[in-house]
């Protein structure tokens, strides 16, 4: 058999502003394309299937499509849930959906219930069982899983323990090969700005023994696809969702079971429909070098490292680059008078036009000219005289 891991599809997220429906389309062409050209039998989504607990009619549309493509190319699906998502609402009709191959796993009565597979024609042959741990919330369910304090190690030792004696069970007089979804962040992972943090409250990693003795275990949550060990691995998101991920190479894991167990595990790339590009410079380099022409179409964040700020910076920027995004200024050998705290620029102004000078570098990052200082002037004068007239 072949099973596909990838998690974190965050359907319906924005990327500073910019809608990204056309992008997840693209991503799930190339899924379905992938399925039905290397004969997957599985694809298993590890957690934040949605962006957000109440998705757009049209983000509902879209993984309903997707769901309905896979399972016509032949493959079955194991879901759970993250922590973006709401469990309920993406569990409904689940029992109605595994009919159809759609295996949801989002509710923690579910924890030891695996999806089940033969993995050869023998009646007590060996079996692959896909379990699936939905992103778990400590405080809401310590108590039903038994366990104090409520902390992320506990609640996971407590539904992994679950999964093993399920296994142990199910493994009396015939053999059967694990594999585990967990939404969570485990030790040794690698982050990116765009995840949400798990760790309100507490210490949110959970070591990696926690998965011990399971042939594979899927996980989702960071968005880095990495190896934390030959049988712990994140798919990462398909997309990039912050510019801290440019240097990310998105794809998933395209694991191999036979009656031994996992035999292969390989990487799977996809193509971003667009490039990020992070940018850092004066102006005037950044708007002439070529070696930044690859940029013209990607989208960007750029960093200026002009002394002062350039006036009228962004549309200059967007010019060159349409689809800047952020940008940031960063002045290089700044001295005290750039780096000084406004208050701090307040306190030592002994005139009212220091003040409003103050105000205006320290908004815009750039001193006054002779002919701001010089309108500026006139406005105090002509306040001055309104005021002596009255």
């Amino acid at each position: 058999m072949r099973l596909l891991h990838t998690s974190d599809w965050h359907l319906g997220r924005s990327f500073h502003g910019v809608g990204m429906l056309d992008a997840q389309q693209d991503f799930i062409d190339q899924l379905v394309e992938f399925v039905s050209t290397e004969k997957v039998d599985v694809v298993l989504i590890a957690g934040d299937v949605y962006d957000r607990a109440l998705p757009g009619v049209d983000v509902v549309r879209l993984l309903d499509d997707a769901l309905v493509r896979l399972t016509d190319a032949g493959a079955q699906v194991v879901l759970t849930s993250g922590n973006h998502d709401s469990a309920i609402r993406l569990g409904f009709a689940s029992r109605l959906l595994e009919r159809g191959g759609v295996h949801l796993r989002t509710r923690l009565a579910e924890l030891d219930v695996p999806v089940l597979f033969p993995l050869d024609t023998a009646e007590d042959g060996p079996l692959l069982a896909i379990y699936g741990i939905p992103w778990l919330e400590p405080r809401l369910v310590a108590e039903q899983l038994g366990v104090e304090p409520a902390s992320h190690f506990e609640v996971t030792r407590a539904a992994t323990a679950k999964i093993r004696a399920d296994v142990a069970t199910r493994a009396s007089g015939r053999t059967v090969h694990s594999v585990v979804l967990a939404h969570t962040f485990a030790s040794g992972g690698i982050s990116s700005d765009s995840e949400r943090d798990l760790s309100i409250g507490g210490v949110g990693a959970v070591p990696l023994d926690l998965f011990d003795g399971f042939g594979y275990t899927a996980l989702g949550h960071l968005h880095g696809r990495q190896s934390l060990s030959p049988t712990v691995r994140y798919s990462g998101s398909p997309l990039a969702y912050s510019f801290s991920e440019a240097k990310h190479r998105k794809g998933g894991w395209l694991v191999e079971v036979d009656a031994t167990g996992i035999t292969d595990v390989r990487e799977v790339r996809w193509d971003a429909p667009r490039a990020l590009a992070v940018l850092r410079g004066t102006l005037d380099h950044l708007l002439t070098a070529e070696e930044h022409a690859w940029a013209e179409t990607a989208y960007c964040q750029i960093t200026l490292t002009d002394p002062q700020r350039p006036a009228q910076a962004m549309d200059k920027l967007r010019a060159r680059f349409p689809d800047t995004l952020v940008l940031g200024f960063d002045p290089e050998g700044a001295t005290a008078a750039t780096t000084t705290s406004y208050s701090s620029r307040l306190a030592a102004a002994d005139d009212d036009l220091s003040i409003c000078c103050g105000f205006l570098e320290h908004v815009r990052g750039r001193s006054t000219d002779e002919s701001e200082a010089a309108v500026l002037a006139e406005a105090l004068e002509a306040v001055r005289l309104g005021e002596m007239s009255r």
